[in-house]
């Protein structure tokens, strides 16, 4: 099995609504990514924050935790075992509100509403943290 870590945020525009992107277009996810070799964790999530929505002034708040969790499988398929993630987040905020995917394998981003993320994102263990991190975002489900 391969190990690897990842790094992204969440994202709140002035209206509270979180950022959530669509990997290859089959799947939702809060915008995030592989680290790079040489590069922090902050820094991946920064740049894979702009590469997946196009957004670049962001206003760190604090670090979410981690969370680890295997590659989402194709279509139809189960997780994929072959990688497990280790998945650094961080909350952010911006008072950007366009979102232009630079990245053409995230062709989709957009602001959901708090409380309608969990039931968007696409693989369980994203779920199950962000519904765990809900109280830090002092938004109501």
């Amino acid at each position: 099995m391969k190990y690897t870590k990842s790094a992204g945020g969440v994202v709140m525009n002035r209206k509270g609504f979180i950022l959530v992107v669509n990997q290859h277009g089959n799947s939702w996810s809060l915008p995030k990514g592989h680290v790079d070799s040489g590069e922090t964790a902050l820094a991946a999530a920064k740049r894979e924050i702009y590469e997946e929505s196009g957004i670049s002034q962001l206003q760190l708040i604090k670090t979410l935790g981690s969370y680890q969790r295997h590659r989402i499988g194709l279509p139809g398929r189960e997780a994929d075992a072959s990688e497990l993630k280790t998945i650094e987040l961080f909350l952010f905020r911006t008072e950007e509100e366009n979102l232009k995917p630079l990245d053409p394998d995230n062709p989709q981003a957009r602001w959901v509403p708090a409380q309608k993320v969990p039931k968007l994102l696409t693989h369980p263990k994203d779920k199950a943290f962000f519904l765990k991190i809900m109280p830090e975002l002092s938004v109501e489900i």
